[in-house]
């Protein structure tokens, strides 16, 4: 399977700053790709490095001024997932920042008490869609899973967090993933859920919006605060504009009730 991945980025800093961008396919064995960051028409250096998640971070210097971001990838083929650390399956069995398994506890236990494997993640994955409306522009960054239970309605990562703290709090290790999701409108980066059930992780979106066998990890962490696009250090840097597209030559149909796992 071919598939395309890109993000064009505008910034203005009123400061020096460190932009710390996680916006590359994961996959960088299979991948023809090039990040290319420039200010007042001149290349930036670009170093990568590896987060504790294995999600690839780009990080520039950048000085005042106007800052454009290009990151183009065609990705033929895939990469297994790794193998699987037991300490992995602690770290995301805990709860976190916008995951508060702790306060759904009886919530998960009254909807899906007996319920496991399979079974258990698409019961959760129906429930959510069920419960939830999507609505873009209604969700703040501040928002986790509790807040978006009462309110009814959310964007992806709302959606991807609610499943995320619901599994947890049946112990069910469940982590969040952002991704390059052909198919999905509006484009944007789009935030699925990883359980891990009949010994590997599996990927489900309770938003039903993306074929899972076309997405392309980006960054995969306990929820949004560990996969953020961009981090700013050091400095006032303004948002400008962002443009995200993808596309797979191999799209097809999803029932989003298979086991699917999603590559690296």
């Amino acid at each position: 399977m071919r598939r395309t991945a890109s993000a064009h980025v505008v910034l203005h800093a009123k400061d020096p700053a460190r932009l710390i961008m996680s916006i590359a396919v994961a996959d960088k064995d299979n991948a023809e790709e090039s990040f290319i960051v420039r200010q007042d028409e001149v290349d930036v250096p670009v170093r990568e490095i590896l987060d504790q998640h294995g999600a690839r971070l780009h990080i520039a210097d950048v000085d005042s001024g106007r800052i454009t971001v290009g990151y183009d990838a065609v990705i033929t083929g895939q990469t297994p997932p790794p193998m699987v650390e037991e300490s992995e399956l602690i770290h995301y069995l805990r709860q976190s920042r916008y995951c508060e398994s702790d306060q759904l506890g009886n919530v998960a236990r009254a909807e899906f008490g007996g319920m496991s494997g399979v079974d258990l993640v698409n019961g959760v994955r129906d429930w959510v869609f069920s419960q939830l409306s999507y609505i873009p522009g209604t969700s703040r960054s501040s928002d986790g899973a509790l807040h978006t239970l009462i309110a009814r309605h959310g964007v992806c990562r709302d959606f991807a967090h609610l499943n995320i703290a619901l599994l947890r709090a049946l112990d069910v290790p469940a982590r969040l993933v952002s991704t390059y999701a052909p198919g999905v409108t509006p484009m944007d980066f789009h935030a699925v859920t990883e359980a891990f059930i009949d010994g590997s992780w599996h990927v489900f979106d309770s938003t039903g919006r993306a074929p899972r066998h076309t997405l392309m990890r980006i960054a995969t962490g306990r929820d949004a605060a560990d996969t953020a696009w961009l981090t700013v250090m050091g400095g006032q840097v303004n948002f400008g504009s962002l443009t995200v597209a993808a596309q797979a030559d191999d799209f097809q149909d999803d029932n989003h009730a298979d086991l699917v796992n999603l590559s690296t």
